[in-house]
């Protein structure tokens, strides 16, 4: 229930253009401050898990690795590995939702 609650909250975001999704814009907004939390896919590479990991350490940002791409692909309609949240409020209902 949990889970289905925060990829609607995900959609809604992204809906809302409140997210970034995708490796090189992400890593970009990562530069930028715009980063709030990211959500990497459970099945990610090694080489993007390792970048994303890296990142979000060094800018301590939560980083949230409950979904397969599928799952993230249903929640914002086109399938993605990396998503970033760039909204404090949609970032606290999502981990809210989570129990993180």
């Amino acid at each position: 229930m949990a889970n289905s609650k925060s990829l609607s909250l995900l959609g809604l975001a992204t809906r809302a253009r409140l997210t970034i999704d995708g490796e090189e814009r992400l890593l970009k907004a990562f530069k930028n401050g715009e980063i709030k939390l990211v959500i990497l896919a459970s099945d990610a590479g090694e080489n993007i898990t390792k970048k994303i990991k890296d990142k979000c350490t060094t800018y301590s940002i939560p980083l949230i690795r409950d979904f397969t791409k599928t799952a993230l692909a249903s929640a914002i309609g086109k399938s993605r590995t990396v998503i970033g949240v760039t909204d404090e409020g949609f970032k606290n209902a999502i981990l809210n939702a989570l129990n993180h």
